[in-house]
């Protein structure tokens, strides 16, 4: 992936599952990395290993996000890509009993959290001329889902936040797109093995994929090859883009 090389990528969520097996994956790539997640000392230990920068803060609050963007630009010189990563499933709960604070708090990081990572990056990409911003999203963005309402909502917000953005930035230089990477073997799906609510729960580990081919698709979609599917929603479950990426 000589196209990502001595490139700046910025990843949310990145103390754990996706967000740390991609900043190893865009390490290695030879890419400068800097991880953002809310557990600075997990975030801190991957950096020192792959070389990257750690930034400490909440994908929620949008001040930290604008300082996460600011200290990328200021280290690196810009930011070339932005892959938001971070999100919850917890807390599971059907409409009738789930706790409103809970259910606002997974909206505010699923949802509000990439919004934020989009309008701290996307000023910056488009006076630049140049970006790509990756986001994470799911199934279940497309069909409802026992216990998942505040998952499936803001999933559902998540694809369209990313339709819009393409709407508005393809035209100025952005490459935006969205990666449903289907059910990866990480602590989320821990948390909703515990849960027991709906079929996901019923799952063997062994069904779910290794969290570096979501991984290693983002990196794909960094290139050239992927630009077909600007401003789309690339499924994993799809055999022809694991081809592509070159999956198992």
């Amino acid at each position: 992936m000589t196209e990502i090389q001595g490139k700046t990528v910025l990843i949310t969520g990145a103390s754990r599952g996706i967000g740390e097996a991609a900043a190893r994956v865009f390490a290695d790539a030879g890419a400068n990395v800097v991880l953002m997640a809310r557990s600075g000392a997990q975030i801190d230990t991957i950096a020192d290993e792959i070389g990257g920068l750690a930034v400490t803060g909440d994908v929620a609050r949008y001040a930290d996000m604008e300082q996460a963007v600011a200290a990328t630009v200021a280290r690196f010189g810009g930011l070339d890509v932005l892959i938001n990563n971070a999100g919850v499933i917890e807390p599971v709960a059907s409409l009738a009993e789930a706790d409103p604070e809970a259910w606002g708090t997974a909206i505010d990081i699923n949802l509000k959290g990439v919004f934020n990572g989009m309008r701290a990056a996307l000023p910056g990409m488009i006076a630049a001329g140049r970006g790509t911003i990756l986001t994470i999203s799911s199934g279940a963005a497309h069909g409802p889902m026992e216990g998942w309402s505040h998952y499936c909502s803001s999933k559902a917000g998540v694809a369209m936040l990313t339709r819009c953005a393409d709407l508005e930035a393809r035209d100025k230089g952005l490459r935006i797109m969205g990666l449903s990477p289907g059910t990866v073997a990480t602590q989320m799906q821990r948390e909703i093995k515990a849960s027991g609510v709906n079929p996901v729960a019923q799952l063997a580990w062994e069904d779910h994929i290794p969290a570096d081919w979501p991984a290693r698709c983002l990196l794909w979609m960094c290139g050239a090859e992927a630009d077909a599917y600007v401003g789309q929603e690339i499924s994993l479950r799809d055999a022809g883009i694991r081809a592509q990426v070159g999956l198992a």
